[in-house]
Formats: structure tokens, C-alpha cells, sequence
């Protein structure tokens, strides 16, 4: 089908991706009494959205770009299998992405992409609580709090200045040792020397079924879901956008939303915008129940990994492999992750488990895109979350609502804007 065709379902705004990003938007769409369709190549929660590591991070201001991850990045980048990987034949295609990033780790620069953290993370926790009610999720939602853990004392003491800077904005931690660290989380190596407690740390039982839980009840009260490829968003009038599929399909509608993550790029190119998003591929082994008795999420920023209670189960995952969307995976780096976590829960039961690759949509200074396209107001971009899309997926519908809607923000959105690079 070839001509435009008025939206069958009768829905007025279109939010390309079934992610949690698009779910969120949604909600919040519906919430203001807004008709949705919703459109995904492959359906609902099945990409970054179906095997990630489940936090609500809400604590986790500082950006992946920082002086940190720069000290590290050479020594990492050794291992092939380590926490950071870059395929040689991927490198000249990143290499814009990687100097940018580099720019982005300036201290002056980690300073305002901290504020800009901050502010989100505060109406992100705001906006999940609300979200959580309005959907009836509650049960699936785990408040234990993590840790954060350490092999030495100058590990620890490498890491006080992020502490530093979340106490600063009020960001509630506290430092443990020896038995107080056992408390919280039996059956660790002796091997770790101190561990950070942040009790405000949450996590869903399951970030898969979660979207699919929210999905439902959206469906329940009036969103329409259709599987689709889109091809092209474009401007169509003065108060209109067309939705090409791939099928030949031209939607009609008075707002689109791109929120497919890490296959947003080529249709914000096709619109003029170069936004240098990139693909972090993240991997993870998920381990049947009875592998480890795990009480709360439990990170090794030293190696790149955390270890999380999911579905009854341990779900170990981590790192970041820049190597795009076309290579096939590379599970070796799951099992690399799995062997490690072993070294630090030693009775930890690493058969049986299922590897993943899911891709992250990651932009140079660890900022998502949450604004208009260049090409018109009515097209609007939400992604770019890196490995904090569910944390701050309702803060996002939160953004992409008032913009729509005309309402005033409830944050500064400049440093979110798609034309920042």
C-alpha cells in the first residue's frame, strides 16, 4: 500500500521501538488521554529491554565518560575478553565516536553531564514510582538496595571521589568491612576488602516481564501494538507526519516519537540529524534458580560486571564491546564474565545458564537525545540511554509528554537536545 492511510486505529501519535522507552512514553501519552500506536520490527521488550541487568540505578549519576574510564580503558582494552573490547575491524568506523568520548570525559564537562544526571535521576525516580502504581507493578519491583565492592583499600579509595560528588547531592551510601559486608551478602571471596551499601538501589524481578506486564495493562486500556518495520519518518504537512513501513505502509499522523533505541540512527539521519549514536553490545549469563543465594545486585566496576537476583535465578552480565549491530556475537565474553563472578562467589553454581547479547544505545557524553527533530516539532527523538534506559524510561515519558503536549518541563532539557553534538 502505497498512499497514505489515515491510521486505521485511529491513534494519533506514533512511538516507533516497543522498548521500555516506547512503553513508558506511552503510558504517559495514554495518561493524558492521548490515542498511541505503538511499533516494533520485533515486538515488545525484545532487544535491550528483554536481558538487561533490571536496576532502577537511580544513584548512578556519574557518566561513562570520566577521567575514571580513561585511566582504565588502555589496560582493559588489552584483554580481548575483558571489560572493554573493540574489534580492530570496528575501530576506524568509531573512531569519531571515540574522540568525542574522550572530549566528553573533561572535568568540566563530567561536571555539567553530572548536574544533568542528577536532575534526571530525580524526576526518574519520581516519575517510576508513579508509573509502578499507575500499573498495578509494585510486586515485581525489589527494594534491597546494592553493593558496590572492592578488592583493596586503593581500589576503594580510587572510587571516593564519585562517592564524594552523590553525597554532595544527596545521594544516601554508606562504606562497609569485614562482617558488615557479610550481612548483606553472604558466601563472598575474602578477596573483597570494602563494599559501598546504597540502599536506595532497586531492581525488578524481571526487566523482560516487567515491560510485558506494563505492555498489557497498556493494551488493556487502549494502546494499539502493531509489528512493523519503519523505513522513514517524515514531515507531511503542517501539522502531520508520515510513517513509512517496510512493507510500503505510509502511516498518517499528527506525532511520531522515535525511541528504537539502538537502531534509531538512520532515521534520525534520514531527517537531517547526525547524532553519533553507537551500539555498547552487553552480554550476560542468566543462571537457573538455586545457583548462588543473592540478596541484592552486587557491582564490580574494577571488572565491569554485576551480578543480579532475576526471575529466581543469578543474571551475571556486563562489559562493553563497541562493535555495531552486524557481527554475530561473541558468547565467549558471557562465559568470560561468568568465570570471573565465580573468583568472587565461590559457591556459585555456573552450569546451566543462558547466554545473551543485547545492544545499548550509547551517545559519547552518556546523555540520552530527548527533543524535536531538526526537520520538524512534531518528530521527536528519545534515546541514547546507554545501560540506564529502564532507570530512566519514565522520566523520559515524563519529557516527551510535556513536549508534546505543550506543558513546561520539569528540568533543564539542553543538555538532552539532539542538536548538542
Amino acid at each position: 500500500m502505497s498512499s497514505a492511510e489515515p491510521d486505521r486505529n485511529g491513534a494519533d501519535v506514533v512511538v516507533i521501538g516497543g522498548g521500555i522507552i516506547g512503553l513508558a512514553i506511552a503510558s504517559c501519552l495514554r495518561q493524558r488521554g492521548r490515542s498511541v500506536l505503538l511499533l516494533d520490527r520485533k515486538g515488545i521488550a525484545l532487544e535491550a529491554s528483554y536481558g538487561n541487568a533490571g536496576a532502577f540505578a537511580f544513584s548512578d549519576v556519574m557518566p561513562l565518560a570520566s577521567p575514571g574510564i580513561m585511566r582504565k580503558a588502555p589496560r582493559w582494552l588489552l584483554d580481548p575478553l575483558g571489560p572493554l573490547a573493540i574489534p580492530p575491524r570496528y575501530l576506524p568506523h568509531i573512531a569519531p565516536w571515540l574522540f568525542r568520548f574522550w572530549r566528553a570525559s573533561r572535568p568540566d564537562r563530567v561536571r555539567r553531564s553530572v548536574l544533568a544526571q542528577v536532575a534526571m535521576m530525580r524526576l526518574a525516580e519520581q516519575e517510576m514510582s508513579a508509573l509502578v502504581e499507575r500499573h498495578g507493578l509494585a510486586s515485581m519491583v525489589r527494594a534491597d538496595g546494592a553493593l558496590e565492592l572492592y578488592e583493596s583499600e586503593d581500589e576503594w579509595q580510587a572510587a571516593l571521589p564519585g562517592w564524594e560528588l552523590r553525597a554532595a547531592h544527596g545521594i544516601a551510601f554508606q562504606h562497609l568491612r569485614g562482617g558488615e559486608i557479610a550481612a548483606l551478602q553472604p558466601g563472598l571471596s575474602p578477596r573483597i576488602r570494602v563494599a559501598t551499601f546504597v540502599p536506595g538501589w532497586k531492581t525488578v524481578t524481571d526487566p523482560h516481564l516487567f515491560a510485558r506486564a506494563m505492555a498489557t495493562r497498556l493494551q488493556e486500556h487502549g494502546l494499539i501494538f502493531r509489528q512493523a518495520e519503519v523505513r522513514t519518518v517524515r514531515p507531511d504537512g503542517d501539522a502531520q507526519v508520515s510513517v513509512h513501513l517496510a512493507d510500503g505502509t505510509k502511516l498518517a499522523a499528527s506525532r511520531a516519537v522515535i525511541a528504537c533505541g539502538a537502531w534509531s540512527r538512520p532515521l534520525a539521519l534520514a531527517l537531517g540529524d547526525r547524532i553519533p549514536l553507537e551500539t555498547e553490545r552487553g552480554y550476560n549469563t542468566t543462571l537457573p534458580p538455586g545457583a548462588f543465594d543473592l540478596r541484592r545486585q552486587l557491582t564490580f566496576g574494577a571488572h565491569g560486571f554485576v551480578v543480579t537476583p532475576i526471575g529466581g535465578g543469578v543474571r551475571v552480565g556486563g562489559a562493553v564491546e563497541l562493535g555495531g549491530l552486524s557481527a554475530p556475537p561473541n558468547y565467549a565474553r558471557s562465559q568470560a564474565l561468568l568465570d570471573k563472578a565465580a573468583t568472587f562467589l565461590p559457591q556459585l553454581r555456573t552450569t546451566g545458564g543462558a547466554p545473551w547479547m543485547g545492544f545499548r544505545p550509547s551517545l559519547p557524553d552518556s546523555l540520552p537525545v530527548i527533543g524535536p527533530s531538526r526537520a520538524s516539532p512534531h518528530i521527536l527523538y528519545a534515546f541514547g540511554h546507554g545501560h540506564l534506559g529502564l532507570t530512566q524510561s519514565a522520566a523520559t515519558g515524563r519529557l516527551v509528554a510535556d513536549l508534546l503536549t505543550g506543558q513546561e518541563l520539569p528540568l533543564d532539557p539542553a543538555p538532552f537536545r539532539p542538536g548538542r553534538f
